[in-house]
């Protein structure tokens, strides 16, 4: 088992999106806001990047959300996230920053493909419907990645992460993601007296990686891991969306009715394959139960303040 490293502290980091629930899971670092640091902007950017002279990026600022904010805003989420990362990127090769850690997602894979998702397969075909917007800008963040690398020598290595969830994440229950809008709708659920709609048959599988987890794992990435090959980074174990909401109405002791929408329903699978991440590093990862008990009991204490 590995220790948590401190590097962040110790070292040269920016951490985009820092007050998000990656970046507030990495200990350390600067972390400056978006109204200091504005990615969609590269008057922002390069200003920022020309007074600070940051050494090491690990990029974890975008447009994220669930499956509800995914279909109903494709347009937003590829436009901002295109932005974020070409600003971002050509300012880090100006001020000759030495290494970028870039998060995607599983979301970049296609639709149609043989389980589990495996690096070599992210091209084989178009992503689903649903969330098409915010898959092609992320796959366009591992090209640009590819190309700065090839052409301008850049150290950027790429990571994509399975659903995170934990602390600080975003709540709401539209546009968050699977477990956070679960958890929020369960405590409304709880105070209003009401019964709780899912969204999806409940059938649907999902791998869950708990954010607080992210820490040694990038932590090691920095120090250790250079290749352009993206790197999986996944428990590698699928739950069933129903089995996840019975954890959550056990953590809120919900007697009322749960009912399920088919008609909302996302990608039915994204099994990955993070036999890689496991061989080089063996990182510890928190039980599902415990991740979701720890994210209801902070949510229940921060409700005021949690994003929602």
């Amino acid at each position: 088992m590995m220790q948590s490293q401190d590097i962040f502290s110790t070292r040269d980091y920016l951490i985009t999106g820092g007050s998000g629930l990656v970046g507030t899971a990495l200990n350390g670092g600067k972390k400056p806001s978006s109204s200091v640091l504005n990615l969609l902007s590269p008057k922002s950017t390069f200003e920022w990047f020309e007074k600070n002279r940051v050494r090491n990026v690990i990029h974890c600022a975008g447009r994220v959300g669930g499956i509800g904010a995914n279909s109903a805003k494709k347009g937003t989420f590829l436009r901002e996230n295109l932005m974020m990362t070409i600003n971002l990127f050509e300012s880090s090769r100006v001020s000759g920053v030495d290494k970028i850690a870039s998060f995607l997602s599983t979301c970049i894979f296609p639709d149609n493909v043989k389980y589990p998702l495996t690096v070599d397969q992210i091209f084989n075909g178009p992503p689903h419907d649903s969330n098409y917007g915010y898959a092609h800008a992320k796959r366009m963040q591992y090209v640009q990645a590819m190309a700065y690398r090839e052409e301008y020598g850049m150290n950027i290595v790429s990571l994509v992460p399975c659903n995170i969830y934990g602390i600080n994440d975003n709540f709401n229950m539209s546009s968050g993601h699977v477990i956070p809008s679960l958890i929020h709708k369960f405590y409304a659920a709880m105070k209003n007296k009401t019964n709780v709609e899912i969204w999806g048959t409940g059938r649907e599988k999902r791998e869950f990686l708990f954010a607080n987890d992210l820490h040694q794992i990038v932590a090691w990435v920095m120090d250790n891991y250079n290749e352009q090959e993206p790197l999986i980074i996944s428990p590698d174990e699928e739950y069933e969306i129903g089995d996840v909401v019975e954890l959550i109405r056990k953590e809120f002791e919900f007697k009322g009715e749960v009912t399920y929408n088919g008609e909302m329903s996302g990608q039915f699978r994204k099994p990955s394959d993070s036999s890689k991440l496991k061989k080089l590093m063996n990182p510890e990862f928190t039980t599902l139960e415990s991740g979701i008990r720890q994210t209801v009991n902070w949510f229940v204490k921060n409700y005021k303040k949690a994003r929602k």
